[in-house]
């Protein structure tokens, strides 16, 4: 009988450094040992990407997108090797294997690049030989043979996809938390630890600027019904966080922040070069508000900065935002008691949004642990945290 498959995905702080490899190590054993085939992905150590990242842009301040991602994946391999070493010296056999030796094939998209096809044989066969694959995360090759990369949390997705792929029992990612929260418990200390969450809220949540998962993970596994579990590399715990179900219930379930974001002013005759700008760029447009002249636009100062370098003159002011976002049935929320409970507080909403599953408040950026807290305090700490 065909051992069970589990996927383990080890994020940069996990294996930021010899030691802690060596820990994550043990997580994997202890799975194998229990009579599992482990596969698993590796995202590059704590901040190795920033800083190849910045040797890039030391060189050209808007790197040819081809090179970045030759030079990004880097990390990862960095990454799969010193645990592959590790494994090995403990007594388990381990291989590592880079996105273009695991035969993950992506679309043409360099630095965003989504994934569609893995040629899973040789996995198997390395599987099936008890040893223990080890896949860098954040990278595949194109049909041309080129290296892409999957965008920032992109190991998240190779590991889902991985799952998806393989059948896996379960996704275990594996992090420097113990799972899921209602909000970044650095921000909000109250913040509470869900035992489970449906796929649409943690979609939403995702979508947001929620960072524990990477939304197209997110999106696989609900697509595919890959079960996932958030769990801390760093506290001993078999439970975290279980992401599964397809039916999203009444109620608020999170709050989501999403810092670094730009708010820019546009003439309305000018939206449709604007959005064509976006577009072949791949930028995406988070929030929109129209006004009788103008549009403000709000997208990730890093793509702000791609804008300026062919529209500044068409852009008229631009502005730092945070955006909060809670997530959950709105059937109880009133925009009139979100503005005066802020407004009460000394807090200036830039502009606010309104959807059937979320609410989004735009305000500046010194300004996010105060409101994240008294939101979080209204629809969470004296609600019924919403679980499925």
């Amino acid at each position: 009988m065909k051992k069970p498959l589990i996927v383990q995905k080890f994020g940069g702080t996990s294996v930021g450094s010899v030691e802690n490899i060596q820990k994550v190590a043990k997580h994997i054993i202890e799975a194998k040992d229990d009579g599992n085939q482990v596969l698993v992905v590796v995202s590059a150590m704590a901040g190795e990407t920033n800083r190849l990242v910045d040797l890039a842009q030391q060189v050209d301040s808007v790197p040819n997108a081809r090179e970045l991602d030759v030079l990004l994946s880097a990390g990862e391999q960095i990454s799969m090797a010193l645990l592959a070493m590790t494994l090995n010296k403990l007594g388990y056999a381990a291989r590592s294997l880079t996105g273009g030796q695991a035969q993950i094939v992506t679309d043409e998209k360099h630095n965003k690049a989504t994934i569609e096809d893995i040629d899973t044989q040789g996995i198997c066969t390395l599987l099936d030989q008890e040893q223990i694959v080890i896949v860098a995360g954040f990278q595949g090759v194109n049909r041309n043979g080129d290296i892409t990369t999957l965008g920032r949390g992109g190991s998240d997705t190779t590991a889902v996809t991985l799952a998806g792929y393989l059948g896996a029992r379960e996704c275990q990612i594996f992090t420097d938390v113990d799972g899921i929260y209602t909000c970044d418990p650095k921000v909000v200390h109250q913040a509470k630890k869900l035992s489970t969450i449906d796929f649409l809220s943690m979609e939403e949540m995702a979508k947001r600027g929620a960072k524990v998962l990477h939304l197209p993970s997110v999106k696989y596994a609900q697509k595919h019904n890959v079960p996932l579990r958030v769990l801390s590399t760093f506290k001993n715990s078999s439970k975290g966080s279980f992401v599964t179900g397809q039916q999203a219930p009444d109620g608020i379930c999170g709050i989501a922040l999403q810092d670094e974001m730009q708010l820019i002013d546009v003439d309305n005759t000018l939206i449709a070069s604007l959005l064509a700008q976006c577009h072949m760029l791949g930028i995406a447009i988070w929030n929109t508000t129209e006004s009788k002249n103008t549009t403000q636009f709000v997208v990730k100062h890093a793509d702000y900065i791609k804008l300026k370098l062919t529209l500044s003159e068409k852009m008229h002011t631009a502005s730092l935002v945070n955006l909060i976002t809670v997530v959950g049935s709105m059937k109880e929320i009133s925009e009139d008691k979100i503005r005066a409970i802020l407004s009460e507080n000394g807090v200036k909403i830039i502009f606010y949004t309104l959807n059937i599953r979320y609410f989004t408040v735009a305000i500046r950026p010194e300004e996010v642990d105060k409101v994240a807290n008294i939101l979080h305090d209204i629809y969470i700490d004296s609600a019924v945290v919403i679980e499925r």
